[in-house]
Protein backbone atom coordinates (compact mmCIF):
# COMPACT_ATOMS: atom_id res chain seq x y z
CA UNK A 1 0.00 0.00 0.00
CA UNK A 2 1.21 3.49 -1.42
CA UNK A 3 0.70 6.50 1.63
CA UNK A 4 1.57 9.70 0.69
CA UNK A 5 2.63 12.43 2.84
CA UNK A 6 2.59 16.07 3.04
CA UNK A 7 5.34 18.01 5.62
CA UNK A 8 5.55 21.50 6.70
CA UNK A 9 7.45 24.19 9.17
CA UNK A 10 10.41 22.95 9.67
CA UNK A 11 11.20 21.64 13.16
CA UNK A 12 13.87 23.58 14.81
CA UNK A 13 15.52 20.77 17.49
CA UNK A 14 19.02 20.84 17.39
CA UNK A 15 19.76 16.76 18.11
CA UNK A 16 23.02 17.83 19.12
CA UNK A 17 22.01 19.75 21.95
CA UNK A 18 20.29 16.43 23.73
CA UNK A 19 23.00 14.87 25.82
CA UNK A 20 21.74 10.67 24.87
CA UNK A 21 23.72 9.39 26.82
CA UNK A 22 21.34 10.95 29.75
CA UNK A 23 18.20 8.72 28.53
CA UNK A 24 17.08 5.43 26.94
CA UNK A 25 12.95 6.22 26.62
CA UNK A 26 12.00 9.28 24.36
CA UNK A 27 8.28 10.77 25.14
CA UNK A 28 6.70 12.82 22.29
CA UNK A 29 3.31 15.00 21.92
CA UNK A 30 2.24 14.13 18.70
CA UNK A 31 0.09 17.42 17.55
CA UNK A 32 2.84 20.42 16.93
CA UNK A 33 5.99 17.78 17.42
CA UNK A 34 5.42 14.98 14.99
CA UNK A 35 2.54 16.58 12.87
CA UNK A 36 1.73 20.54 12.15
CA UNK A 37 -0.72 21.32 14.45
CA UNK A 38 -4.18 22.67 13.12
CA UNK A 39 -5.01 25.70 14.84
CA UNK A 40 -8.70 25.19 15.94
CA UNK A 41 -9.28 22.15 14.57
CA UNK A 42 -7.81 18.21 14.86
CA UNK A 43 -6.51 16.20 12.79
CA UNK A 44 -9.38 14.40 11.39
CA UNK A 45 -7.88 12.31 8.46
CA UNK A 46 -4.95 11.19 6.96
CA UNK A 47 -5.34 13.99 4.39
CA UNK A 48 -5.27 16.38 7.29
CA UNK A 49 -1.95 14.91 8.89
CA UNK A 50 1.52 16.83 7.49
CA UNK A 51 4.64 15.90 9.48
CA UNK A 52 6.83 18.55 10.41
CA UNK A 53 9.40 19.01 7.88
CA UNK A 54 12.50 17.40 8.77
CA UNK A 55 10.94 14.97 11.74
CA UNK A 56 10.63 12.00 9.76
CA UNK A 57 15.03 12.07 9.84
CA UNK A 58 14.71 12.79 13.54
CA UNK A 59 12.89 10.03 14.13
CA UNK A 60 15.46 7.58 11.85
CA UNK A 61 18.05 8.57 14.10
CA UNK A 62 16.38 8.72 17.34
CA UNK A 63 15.34 5.32 16.40
CA UNK A 64 19.21 4.33 17.33
CA UNK A 65 19.71 5.76 20.23
CA UNK A 66 16.83 5.50 22.35
CA UNK A 67 15.41 1.79 23.97
CA UNK A 68 12.24 3.30 24.23
CA UNK A 69 9.97 5.35 22.19
CA UNK A 70 6.13 6.46 23.05
CA UNK A 71 3.95 9.10 21.85
CA UNK A 72 1.95 10.61 24.17
CA UNK A 73 -1.15 12.63 22.95
CA UNK A 74 -4.27 14.02 23.56
CA UNK A 75 -6.92 13.72 21.53
CA UNK A 76 -10.20 15.63 22.50
CA UNK A 77 -11.46 15.58 19.31
CA UNK A 78 -12.84 11.76 19.99
CA UNK A 79 -14.48 12.40 23.02
CA UNK A 80 -16.03 15.78 21.57
CA UNK A 81 -17.62 13.55 18.37
CA UNK A 82 -15.24 15.23 16.00
CA UNK A 83 -13.86 12.52 14.84
CA UNK A 84 -14.17 8.44 16.18
CA UNK A 85 -11.55 6.49 17.60
CA UNK A 86 -11.98 4.62 14.23
CA UNK A 87 -10.60 7.90 12.74
CA UNK A 88 -7.76 8.53 14.72
CA UNK A 89 -6.39 4.70 14.82
CA UNK A 90 -6.46 4.81 10.70
CA UNK A 91 -4.42 8.24 11.08
CA UNK A 92 -2.58 6.72 13.42
CA UNK A 93 -1.68 3.48 11.30
CA UNK A 94 -0.79 5.51 8.43
CA UNK A 95 1.47 7.84 10.41
CA UNK A 96 3.78 4.69 12.01
CA UNK A 97 4.02 3.14 8.27
CA UNK A 98 5.53 6.46 6.69
CA UNK A 99 7.54 6.38 10.30
CA UNK A 100 9.06 2.97 9.74
CA UNK A 101 9.52 3.56 5.70
CA UNK A 102 11.74 6.63 6.80
CA UNK A 103 14.10 4.08 9.12
CA UNK A 104 12.32 5.70 12.38
CA UNK A 105 9.90 3.99 15.01
CA UNK A 106 7.31 4.05 17.70
CA UNK A 107 7.30 1.47 20.08
CA UNK A 108 3.00 2.44 21.56
CA UNK A 109 0.81 5.53 20.99
CA UNK A 110 -0.97 6.77 24.58
CA UNK A 111 -3.65 8.92 23.33
CA UNK A 112 -6.27 10.25 25.98
CA UNK A 113 -9.58 11.41 24.27
CA UNK A 114 -11.42 12.21 27.15
CA UNK A 115 -12.88 15.77 26.92
CA UNK A 116 -12.24 17.05 31.28
CA UNK A 117 -8.73 18.37 32.04
CA UNK A 118 -9.81 16.71 35.33
CA UNK A 119 -9.27 12.76 33.67
CA UNK A 120 -6.25 11.30 35.12
CA UNK A 121 -5.02 10.38 31.11
CA UNK A 122 -5.18 13.86 30.09
CA UNK A 123 -1.88 16.14 30.08
CA UNK A 124 -0.86 17.72 31.90
CA UNK A 125 -1.84 14.79 34.33
CA UNK A 126 0.09 11.85 34.32
CA UNK A 127 -1.78 8.74 33.22
CA UNK A 128 -0.10 7.87 30.08
CA UNK A 129 3.26 7.98 31.86
CA UNK A 130 1.71 5.33 34.14
CA UNK A 131 0.49 3.50 31.13
CA UNK A 132 3.62 3.32 29.25
CA UNK A 133 5.93 2.40 32.76
CA UNK A 134 2.88 -0.50 32.93
CA UNK A 135 3.64 -1.62 29.43
CA UNK A 136 7.64 -0.94 29.79
CA UNK A 137 8.38 -1.67 33.32
CA UNK A 138 11.96 -0.57 32.95
CA UNK A 139 11.29 2.88 31.91
CA UNK A 140 12.92 5.06 34.49
CA UNK A 141 11.38 8.55 34.36
CA UNK A 142 14.71 9.83 35.86
CA UNK A 143 16.00 8.59 32.75
CA UNK A 144 13.31 9.32 30.23
CA UNK A 145 13.01 12.85 27.83
CA UNK A 146 9.60 14.02 26.82
CA UNK A 147 10.18 16.27 23.45
CA UNK A 148 6.73 19.06 23.61
CA UNK A 149 5.28 22.13 21.91
CA UNK A 150 3.06 23.09 25.02
CA UNK A 151 3.32 24.24 29.11
CA UNK A 152 0.96 21.20 29.23
CA UNK A 153 3.73 18.69 27.77
CA UNK A 154 6.30 20.09 30.00
CA UNK A 155 3.92 19.98 33.34
CA UNK A 156 3.16 16.77 32.08
CA UNK A 157 7.39 15.87 31.97
CA UNK A 158 8.06 17.39 34.93
CA UNK A 159 5.06 15.83 37.14
CA UNK A 160 6.65 12.48 36.92
CA UNK A 161 10.12 13.69 36.74
CA UNK A 162 11.43 13.75 33.12
CA UNK A 163 13.72 16.11 31.07
CA UNK A 164 11.92 18.42 28.87
CA UNK A 165 13.01 19.48 25.43
CA UNK A 166 10.45 22.18 23.86
CA UNK A 167 10.46 22.08 20.39
CA UNK A 168 9.33 25.17 18.17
Amino acid sequence: MHVSMRTSKPISVNIEQIDYALYDTLFLDRDGVINVLRPGDYVKSWDEFIFREGILEYLAQWNRRFKHIVIVTNQRGVGRGRMSQEDLSAVHDKMLEVITLHGGRIDRIYACTAVEDSDECRKPNIGMALAAKRDFPDIEFSRSLMIGDSPSDELFARRVGMSFFYIE
